[in-house]
Formats: structure tokens, C-alpha cells, sequence
């Protein structure tokens, strides 16, 4: 199942799986855990997707053979290093699911024929997988969300989606950590940064974690910094 194959002089992509999965997820997490402890002089980047590892490296100070001969050490050692990337571990973000940041609650209510205590209920009850990390720094992909919840995208997207909202479409659920256009349906936003400059991967969130959306009111929310913001 895991295939390593050099990109260019300088990086090596690992695949560990064809689909998407919670399986898949957790051995991206557990060959990125490994890399980053067994690399060593050299390592410029690791970026984890949904199925694979991108891995690139400062040839100044190691020569391609010796990154692929510890790149092999790092896929060898990393199910020694699953103790380490916890099933255990789950991240609580807290989420305002009002009217002044469920931008698309409406749409979701009226698609789903539910009611919008019930879209809460639902989205806020499942536990997801951050699959991967990516299209903006610190945009977390998350998976699945409820079956009863899957929407389809936007037909145009907005040209400003506030920081801190969360989208869904299809299994997905999105994060967005800077305002950016974007057309996922928004169901809330959450008053905590996503963007983390005291954390190696700059954000609060990695491949393979799992999280849990844990609703607040508007109250709540303003107080933790949360901000309504005109669109």
C-alpha cells in the first residue's frame, strides 16, 4: 500500500493509500510524526494531504540518496510512533451557530428538510478527521460530515468568507482560518484563530487529529473574541 517515488531532484511524495479514510488519515499523521522525528539536516518542508506526504529537502546539506535512505527509516519506524498520534487526542472548537454567522443555515434547513436546532444537533454530534490541511495556509478539510447534512457546494461562491467559518459540502466540513472567496455553505464560525505561529505546523489544527465542534451563543462567542462581521 505505501508507494515512494521522487517528484524532482529535491522531493519525494509517499502515497499510503488510494482512498480517502480515517485509516488512511491516521497513517499520513503517524509517517509525518516519524519524518519530522528521524529526517534530520536537510528537511525544508512536509505538507500531508489526504492520502500522501510530500516531503522536500535542502540538497546543500544532504544528497537525495541519503533523504531517500531516511525517508525509507522514517515509513519503517512509524507504526513504532503510532502510540504517539492518539486516537485519544480530540480538539474542541468551540462554534456560534447564529443567524449573523450560519450564512447559509437557511439553504442547508431547506436541502436537508430539517430544522436548524436539528443541523446543529447533527453537525455538532459527529466527531470528524482533519483529512488535509491546504488551498489557504491553515484551511482544514474534515471529514465525514453527517450523511444527512451533504450539500453541494455554491453555484458561485462568495468573494468574501469571514474568518473563522465553517462550510460543508458533500462529506466535508471546511475551516476557513482568513477571510478568502469561497463557496462552501457556511453553518458557523468559530471565535478561536486557526492560524498558530507557537506550533511547528503554524496551525491549531494537523492531519490526523480529530475534532469536535462544541456550539456556544452569541454571548459566549463575542467574548472569546469572536467578531460579526459585515460581508
Amino acid at each position: 500500500m505505501i508507494r515512494m517515488q521522487a517528484v524532482n531532484e529535491n522531493t519525494w511524495i509517499i502515497y499510503l493509500g488510494d482512498e480517502i479514510s480515517d485509516a488512511v488519515a491516521a497513517r499520513v499523521a503517524q509517517l509525518t510524526h516519524s519524518i519530522r522525528a528521524t529526517l534530520g539536516p536537510g528537511l525544508i518542508d512536509i505538507i500531508p494531504s489526504y492520502t500522501s506526504v510530500l516531503v522536500s529537502f535542502d540538497l546543500q546539506q544532504a544528497d537525495r540518496f541519503a533523504i531517500e535512505s531516511r525517508l525509507n527509516a522514517a515509513v519503517r519506524q512509524m507504526q513504532s510512533l503510532a502510540a504517539q498520534v492518539s486516537d485519544a487526542d480530540e480538539i474542541v472548537l468551540p462554534v456560534y451557530y447564529g443567524p449573523e454567522t450560519a450564512l447559509d443555515m437557511a439553504q442547508i434547513t431547506r436541502e436537508c428538510q430539517l430544522s436548524t436546532d436539528e443541523v446543529i444537533r447533527l453537525h455538532s454530534e459527529q466527531r470528524y478527521r482533519v483529512y488535509a490541511i491546504g488551498f489557504s495556509p491553515g484551511f482544514a478539510y474534515l471529514g465525514n460530515t453527517p450523511e444527512a447534512l451533504r450539500v453541494a457546494r455554491k453555484a458561485t461562491p462568495r468573494l468574501k468568507v469571514p474568518a473563522g467559518s465553517l462550510g460543508i459540502a458533500d462529506n466535508q466540513t471546511a475551516i476557513y482560518p482568513t477571510q478568502t472567496p469561497g463557496g462552501w455553505q457556511i453553518i458557523g464560525r468559530t471565535p478561536l484563530d486557526m492560524i498558530d505561529w507557537s506550533r511547528d505546523t503554524l496551525t491549531r489544527v494537523k492531519v490526523g487529529d480529530w475534532v469536535r465542534f462544541e456550539p456556544i451563543d452569541r454571548d459566549t462567542f463575542l467574548e472569546m473574541g469572536g467578531r460579526l462581521d459585515e460581508l
